[in-house]
């Protein structure tokens, strides 16, 4: 299945992106399709989607976390959304000086592993599962469609800086996520409302500490 090439252009001419980012993401793009089929890493039917739903919805993270940020990890990266896109715009303006991607699936990772060779982007990719891996003292951790939060918070606990943030895409459920995290968490955050989605948002959350 091929993706819609006017979508392409559109968004990333919207993204006013430089060509090096421009060729990255389109590449990525064709990289997924390519190893879809047999390793599913998104949704088959989101696929004629893939740039609004999985490239736009990531580029706007990248978006929202402070320029130059030391270490950006990524968990539970799956088909490089949010956290391979944010690393193959390395190029652009106030970009992350490192990005990590933590993956259990072997497969998934061969995949980010390829995509960053053939972009010639670099970036850590790290096969474990997310508990296990390291404490990453991550500056911006970042998750997309892993867990709810109390979950999610429990991994930022291990792997996220004192003073660093978590970015967060959430959709429609996200009130209830955060009402259930209170039960547990101290928190800050912020709610911004998603380019890509109207029932979406991306919680900004810092100031994390269990109650």
């Amino acid at each position: 299945m091929n993706v819609n090439n006017s979508d392409a252009d559109r968004i990333l001419t919207e993204l006013n992106v430089s060509r090096e980012t421009s060729d990255r993401l389109r590449l990525l793009a064709d990289l997924l399709i390519k190893w879809n089929p047999r390793i599913n890493l998104v949704s088959k039917s989101t696929i004629a989607d893939l740039w609004t739903r999985h490239i736009l919805d990531s580029t706007q993270i990248f978006s929202l976390a402070p320029p130059n940020t030391p270490n950006w990890v990524d968990i539970g990266s799956g088909g490089g959304f949010p956290g391979l896109v944010v690393a193959l715009m390395s190029a652009e303006p106030g970009a992350p000086q490192q990005v990590t991607l933590i993956e259990s699936d072997q497969r998934k990772c061969a995949f980010l592993r390829t995509a960053l060779r053939e972009t010639g982007v670099t970036a850590t990719v790290i096969t474990k599962r997310i508990e296990a891996a390291d404490a990453q003292n991550a500056s911006i951790l970042s998750a997309r469609a892993l867990a709810d939060l109390p979950l999610l918070f429990e991994f930022a606990e291990r792997h996220l800086a004192q003073n660093g943030q978590a970015l967060f895409p959430k959709g429609a459920t996200w009130r209830k996520e955060l009402d259930a995290a209170k039960e547990s968490w101290s928190f800050q955050s912020e709610v911004i409302q998603s380019i890509t989605e109207p029932q979406a948002v991306i919680l900004k959350v810092g100031e994390l500490h269990r109650v």
